[in-house]
């Protein structure tokens, strides 16, 4: 994770920089605030990377001398099929054409939607 500590600085420090010379130049604030907006995104990646560098320390992809051996290990956790997608993607088209149709198709699709995520976010709470 340090290797992309540092890849995602640089990105932030070249947005930063960016964002400097944009807004001294030209003066526009859209353009300035999205060059901050995205220093700030690259800077939250590459603070994310770096606490998880130093919680866990080097992998074997963070070593020259590695082998591709010692990459092995436990594969994490991958979830069996699920209907909860579907229920969410059905509320969310439901919710959609609430908005164009009326206030009672809005609540029943926020309902099917906000049930559909309680089930995506709970499925394996007791796992």
């Amino acid at each position: 994770m340090k290797t992309e500590s540092m890849l995602f600085g640089g990105v932030a420090l070249f947005f930063g920089g960016s964002a400097t010379l944009y807004g001294a130049w030209s003066r526009d604030a859209t353009g300035t605030v999205a060059l901050v907006v995205a220093c700030a995104m690259a800077s939250l990646v590459s603070f994310f990377c770096l606490i998880q560098y130093r919680r866990r320390g080097t992998r074997a992809q963070d070593r020259a001398d590695a082998q591709v051996l010692d990459g092995a290990g436990p594969v994490a956790f991958f979830p069996d099929e699920s209907a909860w997608p579907i229920v969410t993607a059905l509320g969310f088209a439901v919710t959609a054409t609430g908005v164009v149709y009326g206030l009672w198709l809005f609540l029943i699709g926020l309902g099917v939607l906000a049930r559909g995520v309680f089930g995506l976010v709970f499925q394996y709470a007791r796992r």
